[in-house]
């Protein structure tokens, strides 16, 4: 089994979307390590705030069969091509395993886990104490050093089990 970290996000009705999601990860992987969800300013483009939050799972599925999982759910879920509106479910595989490069345009580990607090502080939060594939460092350790001083993200309320009830029938 591998250990896979997801991050999570959405800005378009993204409780609802958050909350559908973890339903479909749930029937499939069972097992979820799940960070609080976090508020930050869309990156980059104009239009509502973003919740984000990082999803942990164990998985025997190939890395690129995992990837086509998870497109087909964003798809699901509303998904449109990049940079038209807004986005009801945006997932990308932080980690899988120790996986370190590029792997049919999958790079791994993201990128973002680095530059981005709305990746990088719930990351710390579930899976503090592994580190970094290439730098070495644990997560904890990066987001302690993690100039915040730009940092706009907050803790939301996001309580899932109330929410899974009304959305288990839009699951598949």
């Amino acid at each position: 089994m591998n250990a896979v970290w997801l991050g999570v996000g959405s800005n378009c009705h993204a409780l609802d979307n958050l909350a559908s999601c973890l339903d479909a990860l749930l029937l499939q992987f069972r097992d979820l390590a799940l960070s609080s969800v976090y508020e930050s300013a869309a990156a980059g483009q104009q239009g509502q705030p973003y919740l984000n939050m990082v999803v942990g799972l164990q998985t025997d599925m190939p890395l690129l069969q995992l990837n086509k999982l998870l497109k087909s759910l964003e798809q699901k879920h509303g998904r449109r091509e990049q940079g038209q509106g807004d986005v009801p479910l945006d997932i990308d595989i932080l980690l899988y395993a120790n996986k370190a490069g590029n792997f049919d345009g999958i790079t791994l580990p993201r990128p973002e886990i680095l530059t981005a607090p709305y990746v990088l502080c719930p990351l710390a939060q579930v899976a503090g104490k592994q580190k970094h594939t290439v730098s070495k460092t644990s997560y904890s350790d990066l987001w302690e050093a993690f100039d915040k001083s730009a940092v706009s993200i907050s803790a939301v309320d996001f309580t899932w089990h109330e929410r899974r009830i009304s959305h288990a029938a839009t699951v598949v």
